[in-house]
């Protein structure tokens, strides 16, 4: 029996996931904050949903989006920044209490390798995170909460930089001057693959688990965006050529090769 799937979240990343997700035979519910939204989504095959997450309130029909689905994907960036700011963790309670009083049963929760914080060396799954940032911080939190709950089988994925069409960090960089840690290694991964990551951890039913999601190709900072930057025709950034003592952070996905998977779309294309 094919599983009936939530998306919460149908932007840069649930969108697409949604739409593969219906491809593979799944009865998909997606939700959005637009309204104008909706159509698009209901153009696609996705049962769609008007729902927005404040720290006090869930407002939209979180029950009928939740009602008859088996698993739930959470794809809610914490968009802590700005003036706007509202606490993830708040936002995560009430979801989480809309969640035990429906039939959800398995949960994937889309996390950051921000957990890790400013960890040198390679870090595996096996790595204890140590959050630096209030972002990392409250998606650790978060993590521990849906992975602490015995009636739900919640798999977590922390994914690095997120690269694909129309977004990259280059266009940021773009001109920059005088970057430190030009030295680091990029952790990126593209579109393609974080989708390949979900439903391939959804077919092996592989619950209860911490995936890191990066691709295996880990070149400096400096060394990347310049190449990514001439291929977009754009001024690169310019990295202070004075290597730090520190070494960098480079997240492996252990547990995803370890299982015999592999990527499918290089940080290079």
């Amino acid at each position: 029996m094919t599983d009936n799937i939530g998306v919460l979240g149908c932007g840069w990343l649930g969108f697409p996931l949604a739409k593969r997700l219906v491809k593979n035979s799944h009865i998909v519910h997606g939700s959005t904050t637009s309204k104008e939204k909706l159509p698009q989504l209901y153009k696609e095959g996705i049962r769609p949903f008007l729902i927005t997450l404040s720290e006090t309130e869930l407002q939209g029909d979180v029950a009928g989006f939740l009602r008859d689905i088996d698993i739930l994907i959470i794809n809610v960036p914490p968009r802590l920044r700005g003036k706007n700011a509202e606490s993830f963790v708040e936002k995560m309670k009430l979801v989480h209490t809309e969640i035990k009083k429906s039939g959800v049963s398995k949960l994937i929760f889309i996390s950051s390798t921000s957990v890790y914080g400013s960890i040198e060396g390679e870090v595996t799954e096996q790595t204890p995170p140590q959050p630096n940032t209030e972002s990392g911080k409250q998606l650790l939190v978060c993590e521990q909460r849906f992975m602490g709950d015995p009636n739900l089988q919640t798999t977590v994925i922390r994914f690095g930089g997120l690269i694909g069409p129309d977004r990259h960090p280059v266009t940021m960089l773009s001109s920059k001057q005088d970057l430190s840690n030009g030295h680091d290694p990029v952790n990126l991964i593209h579109l393609e693959d974080c989708i390949h990551m979900i439903t391939t951890i959804i077919q092996n039913q592989y619950w209860g688990e911490i995936f890191n999601g990066v691709y295996p190709l880990h070149p400096k900072k400096m060394d990347y965006y310049a190449d990514e930057a001439k291929k977009r025709g754009i001024t690169p950034p310019n990295y202070l050529d004075n290597p730090s003592e520190q070494e960098g952070k480079v997240v492996l996905s252990t547990n995803f090769l370890n299982k015999s998977h592999r990527f499918t779309t290089s940080i290079l294309t």
